[in-house]
């Protein structure tokens, strides 16, 4: 192995030659991309049992859960926030192909902006256990704005999963009412129409409570912290890229001159 030294002796023009290109060449690199603010959104899971009607109609179970759900709720959330269906809500909705300047029209142009809204955003659980929406985007008051959308169809298409269903119960009590119904108009015996009229009574009442449920319209998710503009551009860690360009240079060129300072000795001898 030749002693640094004599590398840097021999060849530390062309050394810091090869390191002035990297951070020439990187430098152009990171100062022509535009700089990207970031965005934050932070939000914790609600309890499932907020979409069970037992929660709210059943007084001794009322104060056995909590109004927060736990951590490991998180895990479906983060796991739909990598479908094409939330991107392409939030970039109707900001008509983010002209943000993006693209050129296609129609649902190609839909198509191009969610994939490029996706790209510049992370959903992710943290540490603490809470939901965290990140956006990248040039323009720093667009990026809260989009930050905040997503959360929003997150919590929607949630809800809905939630209250689906409450739905199929809601549709199956529908359809045990027009039974009971049917039966009881057909029924004369007194003893069996009480009892007809009981399970009908019933069947209504919980029908009340589920329609009560779906007007409720519990959340899946509770905000803790709306995306606010930041004030300084996160990304492209400009000095950072530069440093590790300059570094990578170096050990580069100083593997160079090892070969190089190998093939000479090789020569001489």
């Amino acid at each position: 192995m030749p002693d640094l030294l004599v590398l840097f002796r021999n060849w530390w023009k062309q050394i810091v030659l090869m390191v002035l290109l990297a951070l020439l060449t990187s430098g152009i690199i990171v100062y022509l991309k535009p700089p990207e603010y970031l965005s934050v959104a932070t939000a914790v899971p609600s309890s499932t049992y907020s979409s069970d009607k037992a929660r709210l109609f059943n007084t001794n179970i009322q104060h056995l859960y909590s109004a927060l759900g736990s951590p490991d709720d998180l895990d479906i959330i983060v796991g739909t926030a990598t479908l094409d269906t939330i991107y392409l809500a939030v970039a109707i909705k900001f008509n983010l192909w002209d943000h993006y300047k693209i050129r296609d029209t129609g649902a190609m142009a839909v198509k191009k902006a969610a994939a490029q809204l996706k790209a510049g955003t992370k959903v992710m659980k943290s540490e603490y256990g809470d939901l965290k929406v990140k956006v990248w985007n040039t323009d720093k008051q667009l990026a809260p704005q989009l930050a905040n959308a997503v959360l929003l169809e997150l919590q929607l298409l949630h809800q809905r999963l939630q209250n689906a269903g409450n739905e199929s119960a809601l549709q199956g009590l529908g359809f045990s009412q027009v039974k009971l119904m049917a039966e009881l108009a057909a029924t004369e015996e007194p003893a069996a129409r009480q009892k007809l009229q009981r399970q009908l009574d019933e069947c209504e009442q919980l029908m009340t409570q589920y329609q009560l449920m779906l007007e409720n319209k519990a959340p899946a998710l509770i905000v803790v912290e709306q995306a606010r503009a930041a004030d300084l551009p996160d990304r492209p860690k400009r000095l950072q890229w530069m440093l590790v360009a300059g570094v990578l240079a170096l050990l580069f060129s100083l593997l160079v001159a090892v070969v190089l300072e190998k093939g000479k000795s090789v020569q001489v001898a």
